[in-house]
């Protein structure tokens, strides 16, 4: 990524929002995906990416000259762009909406859900008016001020280190890790620690687990993958010692990102998230939904469009595809009581792990560790009757990573022939092509939310309750 100082600066005026967290605007016939603007603005931006043969180019706001009334003050200096350009810098990564006011960031996010789901999911004006009125949804005003809402929500923060040892983010699309001194973002748990005044030398990466029932923070160490077995370790154990000296020590593991192996050095390599109803072990980078209010906000939406279509009953035969340590399972495993049966898919194996571990009380959860569209598949014992019949679910929750489901999952998931699916996606372009895939295959979207779990930052959730498409028609 080049720095501002280095590169062409242009004056343009800021089109509207794209997926991604960057806006559009034109200059000469050229597309520029622009950062740190909102629509309507003029504003001097600085190219990071501007190849004379590339499609589109990309570029940084450095000065306002002519700005929204959505524009407010960044709250977190290091991710201000406008800061970054005074220091001849780029801002970290991590809070690209952060000049935006919440009322804005909210409207912004409303508006690409719709255009991703008109575009790409091939739904009609008319039906995302129908199904989409509320927009996206305010979960963390906390009574705060407008520009204070949306901060301390994130569970989980990930970390770079610096040449010189220190605590570090990268910048957009670059391998630089600039300094920090804070992560606002962050729990409150996380920035007591005061990770940037320790010394990471032959860290590579960081990542805390903060759980925001106050159980107890884990911080594992990857140490720099060019260093010696000798060298590594003994980095680890020294960062180990300084954390365990804190006034309140974290739990502290090695960790290898390749296989998620974990070595605990203090304390446990795990962690302890709760919900209203149910405790689950969490281990080392083990998937848990970031913000600390998203268990709730999803479980219950997710489940309440599944109860609320009466799909949910006792003695019912449900999937929790992509399943996790259990968010989804549990409550299901509820809802069926213990007549009923729930396939739990999942295909991390530590992950698959805890599951097993959170939900071993549970007689009627069946825990699978694998990909979804293939124990799904025709193959599968999990996919078919004791009778040899193809296994068919009165409902499922899907929830997938980033990248969707995808078209296999989409057409293995229709082919078992469930009443209803629930569908939580973080990411509205992987959902709104998965919506098209799902009504090539003659399922259509019924009910339809979106939460902004992201505070700050352009990712939005959203659920889904997707049945077959005669069903839609008849019920409307």
């Amino acid at each position: 990524m080049s720095e501002p100082t280095s590169t062409p600066r242009l004056t343009v005026t800021v089109g509207p929002v794209a997926h991604g967290g960057h806006c559009v605007a034109r200059h000469e016939g050229r597309v520029i995906f622009v950062r740190h603007g909102i629509p309507g603005e003029t504003v001097e931006i600085s190219l990071t990416e501007h190849d004379d043969e590339a499609k589109f180019w990309r570029g940084d706001v450095t000065r306002v000259l002519a700005g929204s009334p959505e524009r407010v003050t960044h709250f977190w200096p290091e991710a201000d762009a406008l800061r970054a350009a005074v220091r001849h810098g780029a801002p970290v990564g991590g809070a690209e909406f952060g000049h935006i006011s919440r009322k804005g960031q909210l409207e912004l996010k409303t508006a690409v859900v719709r255009e991703q789901l008109e575009r790409l999911g091939g739904l009609r004006t008319a039906a995302i008016d129908a199904l989409f009125s509320d927009g996206v949804e305010d979960v963390d005003t906390n009574g705060s001020t407008d520009q204070q809402a949306g901060l301390g929500w994130r569970t989980r923060v990930g970390f770079a280190v610096t040449p010189a040892g220190k605590l570090g983010m990268h910048p957009h699309r670059s391998h630089a890790v600039l300094p920090v001194q804070e992560m606002p973002l962050a729990l409150p748990a996380v920035n007591e620690l005061r990770l940037w005044e320790l010394d990471f030398t032959g860290i590579d990466r960081v990542e805390v687990a903060a759980p925001a029932n106050g159980s107890g923070v884990l911080v594992l160490l990857a140490p720099a993958a060019d260093l010696s077995e000798k060298a590594a370790g003994a980095a680890v154990k020294r960062v180990a010692r300084a954390l365990a000296a804190l006034e309140t020590p974290p739990s502290v593991a090695r960790w290898n990102p390749e296989n998620s192996a974990i070595e605990v050095l203090n304390g446990r390599g795990w962690v302890r998230e709760t919900t209203d109803d149910h405790e689950f072990r969490v281990s080392g980078d083990g998937f848990w939904q970031i913000h600390r209010k998203a268990p709730a906000v999803l479980t219950d939406v997710a489940l309440g469009f599944l109860l609320q279509g009466g799909y949910l009953n006792d003695g019912a035969d449900v999937a929790d595809l992509y399943a996790g340590a259990g968010l989804f399972t549990a409550p299901l495993a509820d809802a069926v009581g213990p007549d009923g049966s729930v396939l739990s898919v999942e295909g991390s194996a530590g992950t698959s792990r805890d599951a097993r571990k959170n939900l071993h009380a549970s007689e009627q959860v069946e825990i699978l560790q694998g990909r979804v569209e293939k124990i799904l598949g025709t193959q599968s014992r999990a996919s078919r009757t004791a009778a040899g019949q193809r296994r068919r679910f009165d409902a499922v929750v899907l929830d997938p990573p980033r990248a969707g489901a995808g078209k296999a999952v989409v057409q293995a998931l229709a082919a078992t022939a469930p009443e209803a699916i629930a569908y939580v996606s973080c990411d509205p372009a992987a959902f709104a092509r998965d919506v098209k895939y799902f009504a090539n295959v003659g399922w259509s979207v019924e009910k339809l939310r979106a939460f902004d779990l992201y505070p700050h930052t352009h990712h939005v959730e959203t659920v889904a309750l997707l049945v077959p498409a005669v069903k839609a028609t008849t019920s409307n």
